[in-house]
């Protein structure tokens, strides 16, 4: 994305962003994808003030059931690790799993502000989980607003996973979040000594840029001392509780994460035709916090994600049809990207219903 200036924009669902103007993205203000109006499900006002309520209950049930997952799987790692047993790699990869993968939905949904009811709540949620997952929380709130204003527009968005034509290594590498690390660790040395990247300049506004420092110098310093620790106890144990879980545990975040919106098209303003709703089991929905109700969410990101299934039986009349699992929608992302790498001007097209039938 080529750097320059950096312009408001409109609030929209509670969000606020940052214009880059010049190259890309002028491209695409140029074309009219900027500040534009997306298409939007009618839902009747007193079902949508339904499905916006908040509460605190049902987040921290499932935040102490997924941390207590994380203990459990810590505990039985340590004993197999104590006993010298093999089954100490199984049980490190669950941690790891537990510990990385369902940070980014938390990450995600108490970004929002929308997983719990009472605001201190998230805000705490949203820094342990992007410490977790390695985001710096500021500045990837930021990028995700910008995310959610311009999804999968090119020269705008910062989180199109899978950039044209498919780069299959770079994929590989983040099976393990290795490109992602490579990417954030040099950006965290520069924010501990007061920098802030040019490109972030643009849509972080100033004075949250403090915020990024302190936040860059906090985790560099629990990093320093786990370090401290693998060297003090002659061990690479404290690591593989704190750091590496990060990586070896971030393959089943890309997992899900690829159902959003890989081989779906650029530059369009539906979300019913770039993101993807993939019917998931329960277990799966429990770690994604329902995030596989991808395009309910892009269409209405204010709906706490307990109230994504009710949003979708809501609006499914005027939605393509789900996916009906992760293997189905895999079918269909694999040989997208293959041809994609091919033609980066291919993408998958979704069937849209028929305006007749779902206005009638």
């Amino acid at each position: 994305m080529e750097s320059g200036q950096a312009h408001r924009v409109d609030e929209r669902d509670g969000y606020r962003g940052y214009q880059l103007i010049g190259g890309a993205g002028e491209r695409a203000k140029a074309a009219g994808l900027v500040n534009a109006e997306w298409y939007k499900c009618a839902v009747p006002r007193p079902v949508m003030k339904s499905l916006m309520q908040r509460g605190d209950a049902r987040a921290i049930r499932d935040t102490l059931l997924w941390y207590a997952a994380i203990i459990a799987s810590g505990v039985l790692a340590w004993i197999a690790w104590r006993a010298h047993s093999l089954w100490a790699i199984p049980a490190f990869l669950l941690y790891g799993t537990l510990y990385c993968s369902p940070a980014d939905s938390r990450w995600h949904e108490s970004g929002h502000g929308t997983a719990f009811k009472t605001p201190w709540m998230n805000k705490a949620l949203y820094q342990v989980a992007s410490f977790q997952v390695f985001r710096r929380p500021t500045i990837w709130r930021w990028s995700h607003a910008r995310h959610h204003t311009d999804t999968l527009v090119v020269g705008r968005d910062r989180e199109i996973a899978v950039p044209l034509p498919t780069d299959w290594v770079s994929l590989a590498l983040n099976v393990f979040a290795l490109k992602h690390a490579a990417a954030e660790v040099p950006k965290i040395i520069s924010s501990v000594f007061g920098n802030i990247g040019e490109e972030e300049k643009t849509y972080v506004p100033e004075s949250e840029w403090p915020k990024v420092i302190l936040e860059a110098r906090i985790t560099l310093a629990i990093y320093a001392v786990v370090i401290g620790a693998c060297f003090l106890f002659h061990s690479i144990l404290p690591l593989l509780y704190i750091g590496l879980p990060s990586l070896y545990g971030a393959w089943l975040y890309l997992f899900f994460g690829l159902t959003q919106h890989a081989g779906m098209p650029e530059n369009v303003l539906d979300h019913r035709k770039n993101c993807r709703t993939v019917m998931m089991n329960p277990v799966f929905r429990f770690l994604y916090l329902n995030m596989n109700y991808h395009v309910e969410h892009h269409m209405f990101p204010m709906v706490p994600y307990h109230a994504l299934p009710r949003l979708h039986e809501a609006v499914k009349h005027d939605m393509p049809p789900p996916y009906p699992s992760t293997i189905a929608a895999y079918a269909e992302i694999i040989p997208a990207l293959a041809r994609q790498r091919r033609d980066p001007s291919y993408h998958v097209e979704r069937p849209m219903p028929d305006p007749i039938t779902t206005h009638a």
